[in-house]
């Protein structure tokens, strides 16, 4: 097994409708998802940041980073933002595979695992899980490193995702007692 943790749309503005909402939730699985990271870190297997590109079309970081940060932001950001080691990537609709070098660079790693995390898990890492799963990939997809704008579409999510994409929605600590 060689799993990659992707981050998805972490690096967020929050400026939208139920936007102050998801920036709470977003909070709350922030911690969970560092504890992947630096667990991924420990096993120099790879961090991949795949993120909206905010019509800034540019897979700049930094210059996403300054347009997201505002007060909703600003602590997520500071805590979440990729280090250099990371990978980064940006997507143009709500797959992390759609539009993007994601298949080339998972290949290239060889990776045959994907750790799927992030925001809104009834969207973009719902979109996500199911394009790994059609191109068959193994998921884990923690339950607390997903949030969506309403519970109840965050759970039917992770429901699909167990059920239809044989996914593991278990726990991060879960993951971490099987992969140490």
């Amino acid at each position: 097994m060689k799993p990659a943790l992707l981050i998805i749309d972490m690096i967020n503005n929050f400026d939208f409708t139920h936007g102050e909402i998801l920036s709470k939730k977003a909070s709350r699985i922030t911690a969970p998802i560092l504890k992947l990271k630096q667990n991924f870190y420990q096993k120099n297997w790879p961090v991949i940041y795949v993120n909206d590109h905010y019509n800034l079309w540019r897979a700049d970081i930094e210059k996403i980073i300054r347009f997201c940060t505002n007060e909703r932001s600003n602590w997520l950001l500071n805590n979440i933002a990729p280090s250099d080691n990371d990978y980064f990537l940006i997507k143009p609709k709500h797959s992390a595979f759609y539009g993007t070098a994601l298949t080339t660079l998972l290949q290239q790693l060889k990776v045959n695992t994907l750790v799927l995390t992030g925001i809104a898990g009834n969207i973009c890492v719902l979109f996500t899980a199911n394009d790994a799963y059609m191109r068959e990939y193994s998921l884990f997809i923690p339950e607390d490193c997903i949030a969506s704008n309403d519970d109840n579409d965050n759970q039917y999510a992770l429901t699909m995702m167990h059920e239809v994409l044989k996914a593991n929605t278990s726990t991060v600590d879960n993951f971490l007692t099987i992969h140490t």
